[in-house]
């Protein structure tokens, strides 16, 4: 039997969701750090919620310098330069931030005894207060996208 399919074909559509997934990783980073970026306070604010930095100096050193790497990650992303590097990154980034959200949900949910899936607060993503359920979920998804590009075959 004779395929019709073009040995080309698969190439060009791997090509084409990578770069899909790098464009909406990028995106998704640039946005969400330039917003914590813009508002230190606020981000600061949420860090010192999760209660895992106390120290002043170390909770500043993070809501100064965390949204501009990830502003940084966002960009090498859409640019399409060290792909897999910083898309390793951003996976590491979001299975920590997943764990902490989870945490402090659980914590939430053990204490106050609020259904799990209505649970909302500031997670600290810039969004304001989110469900946290609609946050795993999101989260999932970028770091199945993230993963996606980690293991791709190109350099």
């Amino acid at each position: 039997m004779i395929s019709t399919v073009s040995p080309a074909f698969p190439s060009v559509d791997r090509r084409v969701t990578g770069w899909a997934a790098r464009c909406v990783l990028g995106v998704c980073f640039v946005y969400l750090g330039l917003n914590k970026a813009l508002n230190p306070g606020d981000f600061l604010k949420a860090v010192h919620e999760y209660g895992i930095v106390e120290q002043s100096l170390h909770l500043t050193w993070i809501a100064a310098v965390l949204p501009w790497f990830e502003v940084f990650c966002g960009v090498l992303l859409l640019m399409g330069i060290w792909a897999r590097g910083t898309a390793f990154s951003v996976l590491g980034m979001l299975l920590f931030f997943s764990a902490l959200v989870l945490h402090r949900a659980l914590r939430l949910h053990e204490t106050s005894g609020i259904p799990f899936w209505e649970i909302r607060f500031d997670c600290g993503c810039g969004n304001g207060p989110v469900l946290v359920g609609l946050k795993l979920l999101e989260n999932t998804v970028l770091a199945a996208l993230s993963l996606a590009l980690v293991l791709s075959g190109k350099r």
